[in-house]
C-alpha cells in the first residue's frame, strides 16, 4: 500500500478554499492508488489555546514538526499549487527531496 501526504499552502486561504483543494488532491492521489496520511491537524490538541497552554511559542513550527513526523510514514508527497510560496511547504519539499520521497505536483 502506497502512502502519500499533502503539502498545502493555507495562509490567506479561506476554510472553504483549503477544503476544496484538499478534496481535489485526495481524489487525485486515491485514483493513483495512494492512501492519504493526515497532515491537517484539527483536533483539540492542536488548537491555539491548547498549544499556548503547553507553552508552544512557535505554533507554525509545531505544525511543521508534526507534518514531518507524518511524512516519515509516506512514500510520496503531493504539493498543491502555490507550495513554492509557503515556507512550511518549501521545507517539506526539501525534506521530501532529501529523503527520496516521490514528489507529485498539482
Amino acid at each position: 500500500m502506497k502512502k502519500a501526504m499533502l503539502s498545502q499552502p493555507m495562509a490567506g486561504k479561506t476554510e472553504e478554499e483549503i477544503i476544496a483543494t484538499r478534496e481535489k488532491a485526495i481524489k487525485t492521489l486515491e485514483e493513483r492508488g495512494y492512501t492519504i496520511i493526515n497532515t491537517l491537524f484539527t483536533d483539540e490538541w492542536y488548537s491555539n489555546e491548547k498549544m499556548v497552554e503547553r507553552g508552544v511559542e512557535q505554533i507554525p513550527l509545531c505544525f511543521l514538526a508534526k507534518s514531518l513526523e507524518n511524512m516519515s510514514l509516506c512514500h510520496a508527497a503531493y504539493f498543491c499549487k502555490g507550495w513554492e510560496n509557503a515556507r512550511g511547504c518549501k521545507l517539506e519539499h526539501e525534506a521530501a527531496k532529501a529523503y527520496g520521497l516521490e514528489i507529485i505536483y498539482e
